[in-house]
């Protein structure tokens, strides 16, 4: 759209919370946006006689009563339920030390209006300065008090059932689980400079590179990445590729590749992505259903790599992160299952939610589930959980559904 070509331009805007307050809950971006690549698709002869005669149009059919719901943003989107105009006017005009607004932090659900949260943190400072809309959000998404809520942690493998998921291995073609990480005193991808992303990347590689055993890898920068290869890592799932458009206007983009790279094992079983949505991934993975392993895997490389790097960690909210989704443990215990039959049902997504599982395409957030039927799924809760708990969440869910899809004739 217009407005996503324009990103270089948009981020040169300086926009208090009252002004983009006021331009999201009005629809400003929508309309200018529609009204463009009407224009363009057009090509009038005289663009002012047809932005005039399109603002009358639209004057004509808007409809005099407000809908039920005032804002032009989807009522699920939650950046714009608890954008009120409460927290306008009380976080408006604050700031963090990396000059992180409110403004910043409803960016994306602001350009992006079929967002489910629509809103990111630039650096830990954020989550205490704007603790009255943050607060709010990560009550509802992860279901729990966030001023009274506090983190465990527990990598206890024993809590692990030992069969596979999947003993038959018709079903679960791969398990993958990750914890997502960011260096203390850091700032997080919105608002963080090529110079700092730089030196993270650095510091990163430095702790992999002294790991050793089953953890003992090589890192590979995706600056100066032979393409092929690049292209080959992305198609096995292995490698990230550039943020979608929801990072891209929440500025986790900026300075693409610069910085970024993956840290992986002969293997491919144990691998660190750099910069990207956070600045540690850590992930462990395998082409089965023995989630127990991967859970082991990733515990003791999280033991080793913590022992090395100081992580920004909160007493209530967890591992930190600048997407609030993505707190507490950070974590994302995932299979790659195949499940023709019962996916196609109306009552799947809602039993999955029912599970605690999250559904989402084989190449990641906002893709579709693969021809065969072939979908991720994955543990919706990451805080008010431990690490333990939440592998165990995707563990008995996915089990359940397995035995749902076995008995469809």
């Amino acid at each position: 759209s217009f407005f996503r070509s324009q990103r270089k331009q948009r981020r040169k805007l300086t926009m208090s919370g009252t002004d983009s307050s006021y331009l999201m809950q009005n629809g400003v971006p929508q309309l200018v946006d529609k009204m463009v690549s009407e224009m363009l698709a057009a090509k009038p002869a005289d663009p002012k006689v047809f932005i005039k005669q399109y603002i009358q149009k639209e004057l004509k059919e808007t409809p005099a009563a407000p809908a039920p719901h005032s804002s032009p943003y989807p009522p699920k989107m939650l950046a714009a339920k608890h954008f009120t105009r409460d927290i306008q006017d009380t976080l408006g005009g604050l700031k963090t030390k990396t000059g992180f607004t409110m403004c910043h932090a409803i960016a994306s659900g602001m350009w992006n209006s079929d967002s489910g949260v629509g809103c990111y943190a630039g650096d830990e400072e954020a989550y205490e300065i704007f603790a009255p809309f943050f607060d709010k959000v990560i009550s509802e998404y992860h279901k729990v008090d966030a001023k009274t809520v506090k983190h465990v942690t527990d990598f206890s493998v024993d809590r692990i059932p030992t069969d596979p998921v999947d003993p038959t291995g018709q079903y679960v073609k791969s398990t993958r689980i990750r914890v997502g990480r960011n260096l203390k005193g850091y700032p997080f991808a919105p608002m963080m400079t090529k110079e700092l992303r730089l030196e993270v990347m650095n510091k990163v590689v430095e702790a992999l590179q002294t790991l050793e055993g089953d953890f003992k890898g090589r890192f590979y920068p995706l600056e100066g990445m032979d393409p092929a290869v690049q292209r080959q890592l992305i198609a096995d799932h292995f490698l990230f590729k550039e943020g979608d458009r929801f990072l891209d206007t929440a500025g986790a983009n900026k300075d693409w590749p610069s910085g970024r790279g993956i840290f992986h094992t002969e293997d491919k079983k144990f691998l660190v992505w750099v910069n990207e949505e956070d600045e540690l991934r850590i992930i462990s993975m395998q082409p089965d259903g023995d989630v127990r392993a991967v859970f082991l895997r990733l515990a003791n490389a999280v033991k080793q790599i913590e022992a090395k790097l100081p992580f920004a960690m909160h007493s209530r909210y967890g591992a930190l992160s600048s997407c609030p989704t993505n707190l507490g443990t950070a974590m994302r215990a995932s299979v790659h299952v195949k499940l023709p039959k019962i996916q196609k049902k109306d009552w799947f997504a809602p039993r999955c939610a029912e599970l605690g599982l999250s559904v989402r395409g084989i190449h990641g957030e906002h893709s579709e589930g693969a021809s065969d039927g072939t979908v991720d799924l994955s543990n919706k809760r990451r805080l008010g959980v431990s690490e333990a708990e939440a592998a165990l969440i995707m563990y008995n869910g996915v089990k359940e559904l397995i035995g749902l899809e076995a008995k469809e004739p």
